[in-house]
């Protein structure tokens, strides 16, 4: 285990509970099914572990939060208790920004009293790296800390909205993703926490990734404290990294710090400074990627500074346009009469004076009728390309092996008769996973523009991915069309032609009938941009 998580982890060994101590790589929890693999850190403010264990049944990684303590202890079970219900509403929640919760256990369910724990939260494995070895190398870039704050603070709002807390006030319960985005991987709130304190810890992230340091009580001993003035506030982010935005400085601890009219109390603020900020940060960025020095040799200065209204200059540049129009009608109407005058001239050596203000006759005529104009066409459908056929054809399903994978050769075959189906569910998704689908290989990247899906069952709905691979994490794909299916053919337009090696039907929702869920697809085409 590298040196740096160890440090991290330490806490563990100074509880002083044998059960502790026990937790190491290799042990079995959660009534034989979950083995431990390596540890992540420890929420000392709830006695909560945190591990990455390997599901011996769905042969998958998890991410756990383990609840230490002695199930005598009837004031730590009451607590255990309380982290453990608010795990349970948490895992109706569904949002890229918060890890899954998979199972909630607890003693006699799922934990058994010689375990010594109160209770487990699993949750889907999070790929990426540490928060902590993150900032551990030097402060992120302020336009990059404000994205990954941006994104944190996203899931938090919607949270919120949907009455949940979910407990994010520790560095180590949070991952950074493939993509860059930070994601709360091992959810489990204290049985305490508030959204208030949600709100608190987006400011406390964004400090540690502008400055290193953790501003909040109960930080990993691996990550040095916030440091503060004799007054005891915090001291800002901008006097220990100069280069930190004087905006995004104050809202780190404008988020943080209770008291005063200047604070910031809600996600929703935070997202609408967070968005102002740092669009300012790259516009400032590319201003010197692109033109080096803002102040260039030739004089001009560039600035990302909104324009001072000036009502007195706007004023002088709209006489000025006005007289710019006038002058350029005159000179254009002195040259109409010019040109008359040279054809009317002209005129009298060739034929009868014609009348210039009055039209001909066949025009007098066309004038008593009614203008007309042709139709606007009818708006077309792009066109698209005869279909091309698949390399071949998987059951894509990021949490195990997949449903009914031999037959799903059978959706690309041309026979609407052979059908590809899932299993049949007790619960709908995302209810029991995310969702199940099917992953096309090609041969060569098409441009796909539609995909066709006869046989498909009824109240199906599915969306279309784009992946660079075969087998990607869900995160790591996009989405680029989606449909309800019909009895019969579907049809599904991509929102704009996509070019790509690798599409994913991924079905969102089952089709129900007799209370079990299950979706059934006879074949599929794929049509690329004409």
């Amino acid at each position: 285990m590298d040196t740096r998580r160890s440090e991290q982890a330490g806490g563990a060994n100074h509880v002083g509970k044998a059960q502790v101590g026990s937790l190491a790589p290799g042990r079995v929890v959660g009534d034989g099914r979950y083995r431990l693999l390596a540890q992540f850190g420890v929420d000392e403010r709830g006695d909560a572990h945190l591990w990455r264990a390997r599901d011996g049944q769905l042969k998958r990684d998890v991410a756990l939060t383990l609840l230490v303590g002695d199930p005598a202890d009837p004031e730590a079970a009451r607590l255990a208790r309380r982290t453990l219900e608010r795990a349970t509403h948490a895992s109706k929640f569904g949002h890229g920004g918060v890890a899954r919760v998979l199972d909630v256990l607890s003693l006699g369910s799922g934990v058994t009293s010689s375990e010594g724990l109160l209770g487990v939260v699993v949750a889907e494995w999070t790929k990426g790296s540490d928060l902590v070895d993150l900032v551990a190398q030097r402060p992120v870039a302020p336009a990059a800390a404000a994205r990954m704050v941006q994104a944190l603070a996203e899931a938090v709002e919607q949270a919120h909205q949907n009455g949940l807390v979910l407990g994010l006030d520790h560095p180590q319960r949070l991952r950074l993703t493939p993509n860059g985005a930070l994601k709360l991987a091992f959810p489990g709130p204290l049985p305490e926490a508030t959204l208030r304190d949600d709100v608190k810890a987006l400011g406390a992230v964004l400090y540690l990734l502008l400055t290193g340091r953790w501003a909040l009580p109960g930080g990993p001993p691996a990550i040095p404290a916030a440091p503060t003035t004799p007054q005891g506030r915090i001291v800002p982010p901008r006097q220990l990294v100069p280069s930190v935005p004087a905006d995004l400085s104050s809202l780190a601890v404008r988020t943080i710090e209770d008291g005063g009219n200047g604070g910031i109390r809600t996600s929703a603020a935070i997202l609408r400074v967070l968005d102002q900020v740092a669009e300012a940060e790259e516009r400032t960025q590319l201003i010197k990627a692109v033109g080096g020095d803002p102040a260039e040799p030739d004089g001009a200065v560039w600035t990302t500074k909104k324009p001072v209204k000036d009502v007195a200059r706007r004023r002088k540049l709209a006489l000025g346009v006005t007289v710019l129009v006038v002058a350029t009608v005159v000179i254009l109407a002195w040259g109409g009469l010019m040109l008359i005058n040279v054809v009317q001239g002209d005129s009298k050596a060739s034929g009868p004076t014609i009348n210039v203000a009055a039209p001909p006759a066949s025009s007098q005529a066309a004038s008593s009728a009614p203008p007309s104009s042709p139709a606007a066409p009818p708006p077309s459908s792009p066109a698209v390309g005869a279909p091309v056929a698949p390399q071949s054809v998987a059951v894509y399903n990021p949490e195990g092996k997949g449903d009914n994978t031999g037959r799903a050769k059978y959706a690309i075959d041309g026979n609407p008769g052979t059908v590809w189906r899932t299993e049949k569910y007790r619960q709908q998704f995302p209810t029991i996973k995310p969702g199940v689908g099917l992953v096309v290989t090609f041969p060569d990247p098409i441009t796909l523009s539609q995909v066709k899906v006869v046989g498909g069952t009824a109240g199906t709905k599915v969306e279309i991915r784009s992946a660079t691979e075969k087998n990607p994490d869900l995160a790591d794909t996009k989405v680029v069309g989606n449909g309800d299916l019909t009895n019969g053919e579907t049809t599904i337009p991509l929102a704009q032609p996509t070019q790509g090696e690798y599409f994913i039907i991924w079905i969102t929702q089952l089709s129900e009938a007799d209370g079990q869920y299950m979706t059934e697809i006879g074949d599929l085409s794929f049509l690329p941009a004409g």
